[in-house]
């Protein structure tokens, strides 16, 4: 079977993607050639395109010609830019029933006393300011496992899958009510998280984030172990009292079993990092077809990176189910208008020098394919950043477009599994819930295949459906969910990552 050399997505496209790198002079469309180089996952234009005419991609404005643009040109920066134009909310417009499945899918997890299910049994030290975060990390290092060597201090206790410090760069010096309030959500949200068998949290002692506030705020008395360096007598002795709670845990934490629970249970983070040209033509639209799956077998996703939406929440709020669910988004993208423009900075900032080498080229065009990963079912709530999540079905929660962030404060609000694809190549993970890394193209998989767990480049080379590799993602979320270890697990990705996001001044 011979394959096109370029990919069209719409039949209103004024644009096509490259399968690979095209040499001036192929036929990409009926009756024209490419007239210079075109980079793998970059666009080709197939029509004139006048100065201030949309681009079309998606079937959607991705930008605007800066310059006349002729068939067979490279469309990138050189000549396409942001612009204005009139969005149609359309709120619920494009609302549907999302019946489920007869027979749900289930998976092997673990049910804690409370009844909510974990995907992975760890033991938390949180810290409520750096200046703990060094020795919050000396008491986990005692228990770290070498994935080079194979040592493993918890060699005895087969079914805890580790202990993990969450250390951040915040937590003092605060200047308002807002910064603080998020930090403490966030925290919070780790401190209950399901994947948490028992959680101790690290103080200083004088610090703006006073341990107290931050239990009696966030309704933690009982669920965790406090101290404070200050009060304790020090570094060395606050070191062993951490490690003889940790040595305390360990036997109960042990005791847990996995039993067949529904994907009722799974609440699934949706993230994108190093995107590429691919990203909204392979990984992103079968992580959506995934998440498709999760919803109707009665789960949750979490589409975040509120960036990373803008030019194209139109096209959510028409899938919102109420016009309060809808005119939420819209509120946040004003938020954000607000923010950057004080801030002195411009949404199109957005896409990273990674992105625009991998052929994106405005924040629109980034939008349209990063919001592929929610499928196509109804919008039922809109959080803030790190809010609970207690809705089943596809939420959006607001949160910045850098993916440590992002997923920060996913996994706060309660995801138990993270989904994350990349067309450049991420080393990533997201403790205490697994990573899922999915290519957008094969060539980067092989690359980096120690590393990547799905190859989503199959659907450019015309091996599989979207919905065929979206059925592959989706049984991979289940047994990875069952205790199978991702690739970031295999090199103990995911304390480092942790990264609240930080608001306001630092004083």
């Amino acid at each position: 079977m011979t394959i096109s050399p370029v990919i069209r997505l719409h039949p209103d496209d004024g644009v096509l993607i490259a399968r690979a790198s095209l040499p001036p002079g192929t036929v990409v469309a009926d009756g024209v050639s490419t007239v210079e180089r075109i980079p793998s996952g970059h666009k080709v234009a197939i029509k004139p395109i006048a100065v201030g005419e949309p681009v079309i991609r998606y079937g959607q404005i991705i930008g605007f010609a800066t310059i006349p643009i002729a068939p067979g040109q490279h469309v990138h920066v050189q000549n396409c830019g942001m612009g204005d134009f009139a969005k149609d909310y359309a709120y619920c417009a494009d609302v549907k029933p999302t019946p489920n499945f007869d027979l749900p899918a289930t998976f092997e997890g673990i049910r804690r006393p409370d009844g909510r299910v974990a995907t992975r049994n760890y033991i938390g030290i949180l810290t409520s300011v750096n200046c703990s975060a060094h020795v919050a990390s000396l008491v986990a290092d005692v228990f770290k496992k070498n994935p080079f060597t194979g040592d493993n201090p918890l060699a005895d206790f087969p079914n805890v899958d580790g202990v993990v410090a969450l250390t951040h760069k915040t937590g003092c010096g605060m200047t308002q009510n807002e910064p603080l309030a998020l930090l403490r959500r966030t925290l919070g949200g780790y401190a209950r998280h399901v994947n948490f068998s028992h959680v101790i949290v690290l103080g200083l002692g004088c610090e703006v984030n006073q341990i107290g506030g931050l239990m009696e705020e966030q309704k933690l008395a009982g669920r965790l172990r406090a101290m404070d360096i200050q009060e304790v007598g020090g570094t060395r002795k606050t070191v062993e009292a951490g490690i003889a709670f940790v040595r305390e845990a360990l036997a109960d934490s042990n005791k847990v079993t996995r039993e067949s629970v529904p994907v009722s249970e799974l609440t699934v983070a949706l993230q994108c990092g190093g995107s590429d040209g691919y990203s909204g033509v392979s990984a992103n639209p079968a992580l959506g077809a995934a998440s498709d799956l999760i919803v109707r077998h009665g789960g949750t996703v979490i589409l975040s990176e509120t960036p990373e939406t803008y030019g194209a929440e139109h096209l959510l709020t028409r899938r919102a189910v109420s016009r309060e669910v809808g005119e939420k988004l819209v509120d946040l993208m004003r938020w954000w208008d607000e923010y950057t423009t004080r801030e002195g900075a411009e949404m199109n900032a957005n896409p990273s020098p990674g992105n625009k080498a991998g052929g994106l080229t405005t924040i629109l065009e980034k939008s349209l394919g990063a919001m592929a990963k929610a499928g196509t079912t109804n919008l039922v709530e809109v959080l803030r950043y790190a809010e609970p999540i207690t809705k089943k079905g596809f939420v959006f929660m607001d949160t910045p477009g850098y993916d440590p962030v992002a997923a920060t404060g996913q996994v706060a609000g309660g995801a138990n599994l993270v989904c994350f694809t990349t067309g450049r190549g991420s080393v990533f993970g997201c403790k205490p819930a697994p990573s899922i890394k999915l290519a957008t193209n094969t060539p980067m998989y092989k690359r980096m295949e120690e590393d990547m767990d799905v190859n989503c480049g199959t659907i450019l080379e015309g091996e599989e459906s979207v919905q065929q590799c979206g059925q592959r993602i989706f049984e991979l979320i289940l047994k990875t969910a069952s205790g199978q270890p991702t690739k970031s697990e295999s090199f103990d990705f995911g304390g480092a990552e942790f990264a609240p996001w930080v608001l306001g001044a630092t004083m």
